[in-house]
């Protein structure tokens, strides 16, 4: 079983969901994607199985989100995957990848619905 999180240690929801992991037995590839930022294609792959939008894995409330100007409606959905390539501090945490279905690990309970 491929099992993929995209982690943030600093974040408290992302160690729980990797604790939720190991406690059901699965051993994920870690990916700290703030050492390691995803490209376009990682991230329209993300959003394809997730089956959501851009803006539905954005923090907004990160300061690198107003900095970048994400706030502004007129962004088109290229250039706002391009904007998480460019500042994955906005990204939304964790997102849990497992045999090609995901989710977002808010609440970490989420993880569950696709083990």
């Amino acid at each position: 079983m491929s099992v993929i999180i995209y982690h943030n240690a600093r974040c408290s929801k992302s160690r729980e969901t990797l604790k939720l992991l190991n406690e059901n037995k699965l051993s994920p590839e870690i990916i700290e994607y703030l050492k390691t930022p995803l490209d376009v294609k990682t991230i329209e792959n993300l959003l394809d199985m997730l089956g959501m939008e851009p803006r539905d894995i954005m923090r907004k409330k990160e300061p690198d989100y107003k900095k970048a100007g994400l706030d502004n409606q007129k962004l088109s959905r290229k250039k706002l995957i391009e904007a998480l390539a460019a500042h994955p501090s906005v990204l939304e945490r964790p997102i849990v990848v497992i045999n090609n279905k995901a989710v977002i690990g808010r609440p970490p309970e989420n993880v569950l619905s696709i083990i």
